[in-house]
């Protein structure tokens, strides 16, 4: 029996990824705790993921509520002890600062409110794995989405950093960089996305790379390459570059 928690399951990534988990161990034991904002989305994966066998419960909840995310997440691990963790919640929008400020919010302080309680109860007992959602946008300051850029930034760093802290006491922290994959903040995009992926195909990539521990699981090939030069370009250079990008609206 594998367990499995994942935040923002009632659509884009989380529900495709819930739903790749029910249908690879449905039938051989899968219990999937799933949360999200929106009762009636969740309530229609958590469906979906119980036809294919799976057992679910899920849960109305917003992440940045650090006490109610404390409480189901250790209630959840104490009924079945947690194999997989995926602080996956997250949120984009414009650059007011009432906006900017929730989009940090959930984001980071989200991944956070996720992270630590399964991290306490994974530590203790020597075994887990947990997956961080950062971005593709996370590898450099995006003009055309600044805020939604560094709160992923900082998903990434922190999650870097949290696997070298943790190396050698059996929790592996893998950080999840996806490019352009079908979602509600894609599909508020009005501009032409390089790359973009379905979301049931990047659900797969990320449960193939989470089942192999990998550091960093970052994808298509395409913008992974472009990450890489992102990072890697003189600063100048790459304002520069980017900031002919089109803006969010």
């Amino acid at each position: 029996m594998i367990s499995i928690l994942i935040t923002g399951a009632s659509s884009g990534i989380g529900e495709a990824v819930a739903l790749a988990y029910a249908e690879r161990y449905g039938t051989t034991g899968c219990k999937l705790a799933l949360s999200g904002r929106d009762a009636d989305r969740l309530d229609a994966v958590a469906k979906a993921c119980r036809g294919k066998g799976a057992e679910v419960t899920g849960t109305v909840l917003n992440v940045t509520d650090q006490t109610a995310m404390r409480d189901w997440i250790e209630a959840v691990d104490t009924t079945a002890p947690l194999d997989i963790v995926i602080a996956n919640a997250g949120i984009s929008g414009g650059d007011e600062e009432e906006s900017v400020r929730k989009i940090f919010d959930v984001n980071l302080t989200g991944v956070l409110n996720t992270v630590h309680p399964a991290l306490d109860r994974m530590l203790a007992r020597g075994h887990g794995t947990i997956g961080m959602v950062s971005s593709i946008a996370g590898n450099r300051g995006l003009p055309s989405a600044p805020a939604y850029s560094a709160s992923k930034a900082a998903v990434l760093a922190y999650g870097e950093g949290l696997r070298g802290r943790f190396a050698g006491h059996g929790v592996t922290v893998c950080v999840i960089c996806p490019g352009f994959v079908r979602s509600r903040i894609t599909d508020a995009n009005s501009f032409k996305m390089p790359f973009f992926m379905e979301a049931d195909r990047a659900a797969r990539i990320i449960m193939d790379g989470l089942s192999q521990g990998r550091a960093k699981i970052s994808f298509p090939w395409q913008m992974r390459l472009i990450g890489w030069l992102l990072r890697a370009l003189p600063s100048g250079i790459c304002t520069r570059l980017l900031s002919r990008l089109p803006e969010k609206e």
